[in-house]
C-alpha cells in the first residue's frame, strides 16, 4: 500500500479492505485494498469492465458490497442495514451522463439538493448555488434549462449540483467519457480547480495525459483487482506488471498518451 503523497503517515479518509462484488456469477471486485487520504486524487484506470465504476458506486452505497469493509472516518459504511443518506450528503458523485432534472433551470438543478437534503432556505441555496455557478464560469447560464446547453456545459452543472452539497470527497466516474472531444478540456479545467482547493478525489477515467497530470497516486484494475499502484511518473513510464505494461502500449498507440 502506498503512502498518501498529501499528507504522509495521516489515516486515511476512505480505507478499503478486502472489497469484493458480484453480479451473479460474475465477480467485478476481487478483494480491493485501497487508502485514499484527505487531500489526495486517486486516479482509477484499466479497460472497461475492470471494474473502476463499480467501486465508485460501492464507495457510494449505490451497490452494496459483497465482502469486505469501506471504512469512512474510522466508520465501516458497507456495514449491511447502515442508513445510506447521511453518507451520500459527505461523499459527492458525478457520473458519465449528466442526469439534469431536464424540467429545472440550472440554478435549481444546482440548488435543489441543499434545499430538500440539507434544508437550506430557497434565497440561501439560490445565492450559494450561483456562486458555486459563478466559480465554474457559469453564472450566464444560471437561468437556462439543460436542453440549451452543451454537452461541457451540463457535466459542469452537474459538478456544480454535487459540490453544492459540500461534500468531504469526490467520485468522478468518466466524466469525460459523453463528451465531444472540443468540450473534454472545460470539465478537466473544473477538476484542475477542485485538486487546487484540496478536495479528496476518486477518479475513473481513459483520459490517461490527464491522469498522469493531476493524480497523486494511479491504480490500474484488471478483472476487479488493483494490480499496480502508484505515484503517476511509476505508472506510465515504469510499470513493472506486464498487464499494465500491455494496457499502456495500447493506449499509447491509440495516440491517448
Amino acid at each position: 500500500m502506498t503512502e498518501s503523497t498529501a499528507f504522509p503517515g495521516a489515516r486515511p479518509k476512505i480505507s478499503m479492505r478486502g472489497v469484493c462484488k458480484a453480479f451473479g456469477s460474475t465477480v467485478v471486485l476481487d478483494g480491493i485494498d485501497l487508502d485514499v487520504t484527505e487531500g489526495d486524487v486517486i486516479t482509477l484506470i484499466g479497460a472497461s469492465g475492470s471494474g473502476k465504476s463499480t467501486l465508485l458506486r460501492c464507495v457510494n452505497l449505490l451497490e452494496p458490497t459483497d465482502d469486505g469493509q469501506i471504512i469512512l472516518d474510522g466508520v465501516d459504511i458497507a456495514e449491511p442495514g447502515l442508513d445510506p443518506d447521511p453518507i451520500r450528503r459527505r461523499i459527492g458523485m458525478v457520473f458519465q451522463s449528466f442526469n439534469l432534472f431536464p424540467h429545472m433551470s440550472v440554478i435549481d438543478n444546482v440548488a435543489i439538493g441543499p434545499r430538500k437534503v440539507l434544508g437550506t432556505d430557497k434565497a440561501k441555496a439560490r445565492r450559494e448555488g450561483l456562486d458555486m455557478l459563478t466559480r465554474l464560469g457559469l453564472a450566464e447560464r444560471a437561468d437556462a434549462y439543460p436542453d440549451q446547453l452543451s454537452g461541457g456545459q451540463q457535466q459542469r452543472v452537474a459538478i456544480a449540483r454535487s459540490l453544492a452539497m459540500n461534500p468531504e470527497v469526490m467520485l468522478l466516474d468518466e466524466i469525460t467519457s459523453a463528451l465531444d472531444p472540443e468540450l473534454v478540456g472545460e470539465v478537466l479545467d473544473v477538476v484542475r480547480g477542485l485538486k487546487a482547493d484540496g478536495m479528496t478525489m476518486l477518479f475513473a477515467t481513459h483520459e490517461m495525459a490527464f491522469a498522469r497530470e493531476i493524480s497523486d497516486r494511479v491504480c490500474f484494475l484488471h478483472q476487479g483487482r488493483i494490480l499496480e499502484e502508484g505515484p503517476p511518473s511509476q505508472i506510465f513510464e515504469s510499470p513493472t506488471e506486464p498487464r499494465t505494461q500491455a494496457f499502456l502500449q495500447r493506449v499509447i498507440d491509440a495516440g491517448r498518451l
